[in-house]
């Protein structure tokens, strides 16, 4: 089942150097990882670069879950490709993101995720993200 992946789409509503810059910004990342509502964002630190990690901690109550990954690609304003790491994913998940300009100072996200342990992981994994981007949407723009 690790062959499994999953491709997501979103416009944000944003100059594409704002919604690049924010997946590379700890306090950024702070304000969107939250792939399910009433979830905060207590701790998230990036190194936004090549061979830089990143550590995010997602919280629901009381409970908190460890994300992290190292920037294997970091291309300005146009790709960004990391490992993640989670108790919810299995080792080699990649995450790339492409940005594309979208005319009228917006942007195209493609969120694109490797390797996962089962259809239901992948499945949550893609509902996840979706809010994810939908919270950056919001807050980007």
């Amino acid at each position: 089942m690790s062959e499994l992946s999953l491709t997501l789409k979103k416009t944000i509503p944003a100059p594409v150097e704002k919604v690049f810059d924010a997946w590379l910004d700890g306090a950024m990342l702070a304000k969107f990882m939250m792939p399910a509502a009433g979830m905060t964002v207590p701790k998230a630190e990036a190194d936004g670069h090549e061979g830089g990690r990143f550590e995010i901690i997602m919280a629901a109550g009381d409970q908190e879950i460890p994300h992290s990954g190292t920037y294997l690609e970091v291309t300005p304003h146009s790709r960004i490709r990391f490992t993640w790491e989670s108790p919810h994913s299995i080792d080699g998940s990649v995450v790339t993101l492409d940005f594309t300009p979208a005319g009228n100072k917006a942007t195209e996200v493609e969120l694109t995720q490797v390797k996962f342990a089962s259809e239901e992981a992948r499945d949550n994994h893609k509902g996840g993200w979706t809010a994810i981007l939908e919270k950056l949407g919001e807050i980007a723009g």
